[in-house]
């Protein structure tokens, strides 16, 4: 993992540095696993359940990146991050993420249900 990236995210203005903040990092997976629920709701439209998956993702990736005592106003920025913050490598890209809501369910599950482990440890797609 490479916070020195993340650093020279901060020197470049993509990222700000800022003490983690506990109650907020164990928040933001509480809102990834509502989002989530939301999206596998047969009821909303596509457009719906794709905006909750993708909210759900955001959520637990900006988690991440809150962890580690950073912040980004840019969501594209957040899911760039992850391969600093988790060791997702970036070869793994979109190419390999899960194309609907029930596909993404089992991988974010484990991530989204594990409360009493730091999320850098508990992503099942992380890659050593």
């Amino acid at each position: 993992m490479s916070l020195q990236a993340l650093d020279n995210l901060v020197r470049i203005g993509q990222l700000k540095a800022e003490p983690r903040n506990d109650a907020e990092v164990a928040r933001l997976p509480t809102m990834a696993r509502v989002r989530l629920a939301d999206a596998e709701l047969d009821n909303l439209s596509a457009e719906g359940r794709f905006s909750s998956a993708y909210n759900a993702a955001h959520a637990a990736a900006l988690a991440a990146l809150r962890w580690h005592g950073y912040r980004s106003e840019n969501r594209y920025t957040v899911f760039q991050s992850l391969t600093h913050t988790l060791g997702w490598p970036a070869s793994a890209g979109a190419c390999s993420m899960p194309r609907t809501a029930s596909a993404i369910s089992p991988s974010m599950r484990a991530l989204l249900n594990s409360r009493d482990q730091p999320l850098r440890s508990c992503v099942p797609w992380r890659r050593t």
